[in-house]
């Protein structure tokens, strides 16, 4: 697709340097079928802007090279190929021009629709979450209308997405116990992860393993967000901890990512 404007931006220690190259794909742990090109965020991000202000070109599936004239058509090539033949970066970069491209909020769902269930790796995920500022500025109502879909998935990512987003931009007084009331809800045994659980941590990178249960990245983003509703509503989250249905192992990892925390570190977790 946009290999070619990549490419030139890979790091060159990546190219070069296997122990380099080993930290960069333990970090980012796509599956094993998801190329990683070796690029760092901010290059990524360069390339998105670019595309999302002047457009470019997208060389498709069959060599087709089309150009496109802004970051809403190169947003619709990406749709109109299979997802599990690009590199993890243009993932993201899909990701990325979604939040950028103006529009309506009804127009931009509809695109979030389409990419959420691209999302295959917690790096995908999050670095999505964390730059749609303009969920901060959108109608609350129809946002969590739109994350209820996925909280209800199966799908191991998807439902991440949701519960990041609720992190990102529904942790305040008005949407607090909603919040908590709906990760409450969640059926950790019927959602499904593509990643395998291996016991120990390996001596060089194993893409798609992890070392918790399955959905290890649910687990951890339920547990992120409890350690960030402890921080703006430390005895509300205490009180939902102590009386709610959420695993035990989803509670001590909450635990210890309250206690890793400068923000909680000092706050009594349970």
């Amino acid at each position: 697709m946009i290999e070619h404007l990549l490419n030139p931006l890979v790091c060159e220690r990546f190219r070069n340097e296997a122990r380099y190259r080993e930290g960069h794909l333990r970090v980012v742990n796509a599956l094993p079928a998801r190329r990683v090109l070796g690029l760092h965020s901010p290059e990524i991000k360069q390339v998105a802007k670019r595309l999302s202000r002047e457009g470019g070109e997208v060389v498709m599936p069959d060599g087709t090279h089309l150009i496109c004239a802004n970051g809403a058509e190169v947003i619709r090539a990406f749709e109109a190929v299979p997802s599990d033949g690009l590199y993890y970066e243009e993932t993201v970069i899909w990701g990325y021009l979604v939040n950028h491209v103006k529009c309506s909020l009804d127009e931009r769902l509809a695109m979030l629709g389409r990419f959420v269930p691209v999302m295959d790796n917690w790096a995908v995920c999050d670095s999505y979450c964390a730059h749609a500022k303009w969920m901060a500025r959108a109608d609350k109502v129809a946002l969590w209308v739109f994350l209820e879909h996925w909280f209800r998935s199966e799908s191991e990512f998807e439902v991440r997405f949701a519960v990041v987003v609720a992190m990102c931009y529904f942790l305040n007084e008005e949407w607090l116990n909603k919040v908590l009331e709906r990760i409450n809800r969640l059926d950790f045994g019927r959602i499904k992860s593509k990643y395998k659980t291996v016991k120990g941590k390996p001596k060089v990178a194993q893409q798609g393993t992890v070392q918790g249960a399955e959905p290890y990245y649910v687990r951890m983003g339920v547990a992120w967000l409890l350690a960030t509703a402890l921080a703006k509503f430390p005895d509300a989250t205490r009180v939902f901890v102590r009386s709610s249905n959420l695993p035990g192992d989803v509670v001590k990892l909450y635990v210890r990512k309250a206690r890793e925390s400068f923000r909680t570190r000092m706050v009594v977790a349970v």
